[in-house]
């Protein structure tokens, strides 16, 4: 009984060795930005497909380019507050474009903590480190703001941010869930646009009971975290419009009905709108590959 009992004691302290080193935040290879040098206009670009400001803005604020933090995301885990992300001591002018990176595209803090999927890092994965290289540098032009980010409001279990690393295990997928290999040039900037920068399927697409994105229902629409009404199906199973339709709502918010956007949509034909047109026709073309979801 006692040979048996530190063998189990043994197994159980190498198995949380073992998930201690597994869930452990993951960073670049600094080489990554090595060589790069900031555009501008790129970074911008990268900005106002993301919808940076339609989060990290302060709500009802006419400035939107002041990212003093503030949305409140609500979630069957707790409820998210969008942080201070302005270039200033409560944001992040401290930080590198690498701190960028390991943010967007590995949900780590430049503390080495996990960041709450609440922030699309599961999306921004796949974003180009030249665009990211960018967006730093234009972010760091932005005005600069002191306002504290809220804490979160999560209770136990979910609000121990190591589990997240298995959470991250489980569901950080780098890659396309549309990439039927034949995609033409425009609809490959349509899928980077939307899947990556745009983060659409983080609202489009249903998630399992740990928050998981089911990729098998990619973008068939989701119940509304917030808990009121549907997020629409915009699969070709879902979504009958033409291309040409698709391009005008992202444009100007009229529908094919003559109805108008609402809710957080308005925010995101907002920034798709000041896009170059060749971009919105880009994300048209390839809503129309992703598979039809009844």
């Amino acid at each position: 009984m006692k040979r048996t009992l530190r063998r189990l004691f043994a197994l159980a302290v190498v198995a949380a060795i073992a998930a201690w080193f597994l869930t452990a935040p993951k960073v670049a290879d600094p080489a990554i930005v090595a060589g790069i040098t900031p555009d501008l206009a790129l970074g911008e670009r990268a900005f106002i497909a993301g919808g940076c400001s339609s989060c990290h803005a302060a709500e009802g604020a006419e400035d939107r380019l002041t990212l003093s933090g503030g949305m409140a995301l609500k979630s069957p885990f707790g409820t998210f507050y969008a942080p201070n992300i302005s270039p200033s001591d409560q944001g992040i002018g401290g930080w590198s474009a690498l701190d960028l990176i390991n943010a967007m595209q590995y949900g780590t803090s430049p503390e080495g903590k996990h960041y709450f999927p609440a922030f699309p890092y599961t999306s921004y994965q796949n974003a180009r480190p030249e665009q990211l290289v960018s967006l730093h540098a234009y972010m760091q032009t932005l005005p600069k703001d002191a306002t504290p980010s809220r804490a979160h409001d999560v209770g136990f279990p979910f609000n121990i941010r190591r589990s997240l690393g298995g959470w991250k295990l489980l569901f950080m997928r780098k890659g396309w869930v549309v990439d039927p290999g034949d995609l033409t040039d425009e609809e490959k900037r349509g899928r980077y646009l939307a899947a990556a920068l745009g983060h659409c399927a983080e609202c489009h697409t249903p998630r399992n009971f740990l928050g998981g994105a089911k990729r098998s229902k990619w973008l068939s629409g989701a119940p509304n975290p917030a808990g009121k009404g549907e997020i629409p199906n915009i699969t070709p199973g879902g979504l009958d419009w033409s291309e040409d339709e698709i391009v005008e709502y992202l444009t100007s918010g009229f529908t094919p009905d003559f109805d108008t956007v609402g809710g957080h949509m308005t925010a995101v034909v907002e920034n798709f709108a000041q896009l170059p047109e060749k971009d919105r026709a880009a994300i048209a073309a390839y809503l129309k590959r992703v598979p039809a979801q009844p």
